[in-house]
């Protein structure tokens, strides 16, 4: 239900309207933000990638990892720099490899900006694209022909940055 829906219909509801106006709030906090629970907003073309410095602009390959005792978080271009970073920053984010660090990727099929879906980086399956970075990886939620797995995909990325 859109917001200007939702006011229509708690207006009608005219004093029991104002009982429900808690509720119809905390719905509409849901549903407006688009962002999975414990995800920081990413700032399109404005954020950047804390391991290229690239602006965050291609929604197909954006990531994010949350963790740590202060609940940092980390935002990325491409799963590729993702896999970088948690290779050389495991010694001073010993947590990055904790089961409750929050990982986030984007799903490359995902319908629309307003459809965004994201996968946890772990679990997704990588496909052969271009990508920001040319790590040239991009996570699918489904095994698809030539897909690979995260540690695959995170090997493949390392081995091409020791060459």
């Amino acid at each position: 239900m859109c917001d200007r829906h939702r006011r229509r219909f708690v207006g009608r509801l005219g004093l029991g309207g104002l009982l429900l106006t808690p509720l119809a709030a905390a719905l509409s906090a849901c549903s407006k933000s688009g962002w999975p629970e414990g995800m920081a907003e990413i700032k399109w073309d404005r954020d950047t990638c804390v391991v290229c410095s690239m602006v965050i602009s291609d929604r197909r390959f954006a990531g994010q990892i949350r963790g740590g005792p202060d609940n940092t978080v980390f935002k990325f271009d491409d799963p590729g720099c993702m896999a970088v970073w948690l290779k050389e920053k495991a010694a001073k984010h010993p947590w990055a490899g904790d089961a409750a660090t929050r990982m986030w990727v984007a799903d490359f099929e995902s319908r629309s900006r307003e459809e965004m879906q994201w996968l946890d980086p772990r679990r997704a399956y990588y496909i052969a694209r271009t990508s920001p970075m040319g790590f040239n990886f991009a996570a699918v939620k489904a095994p698809q022909a030539g897909a690979i797995d995260f540690n695959d995909m995170s090997q493949h990325v390392l081995a091409r940055l020791r060459k």
